[in-house]
C-alpha cells in the first residue's frame, strides 16, 4: 500500500473527496511528524506507538575500502505494534 492508496481508501469510508481525504492524510502524517520533532511518543492505542531514538556516534568500516569512518549521531524513528495490531496479524 502507498499513499495514493490510504488516500482513495479514507475518501471511501470517510464519503470524501480524494483532494479532501488527502489533505486529512497529510495533515495526520504531519501531526506525528512534528510530534515526533519535538521528541513526543505519538501513542495510537490499539494500533501502535511512534517514538525517537538517539543513536550514539561512532567509528565504522567501509566494506570496500577498508578505510575507517567517523559516523555521526543520529535520531531514529521506532514504531512499536499494540496488542490488537500485534494480535490481528497473528
Amino acid at each position: 500500500m502507498n499513499k495514493q492508496d490510504l488516500v482513495a481508501i479514507v475518501a471511501e469510508a470517510g464519503d470524501l473527496p480524494k483532494a479532501k481525504a488527502a489533505e486529512v492524510v497529510d495533515s495526520v502524517f504531519d501531526a506525528i511528524s512534528q510530534s515526533l520533532k519535538d521528541k513526543q511518543e505519538v501513542r495510537l492505542v490499539g494500533f501502535g506507538t511512534f517514538s525517537t531514538s538517539r543513536r550514539k556516534g561512532g567509528k565504522a568500516r567501509n566494506p570496500r575500502t577498508g578505510e575507517e569512518i567517523e559516523v555521526p549521531a543520529s535520531t531514529s524513528v521506532r514504531f512499536k505494534p499494540g496488542k490488537l495490531l500485534r494480535d490481528g496479524l497473528n
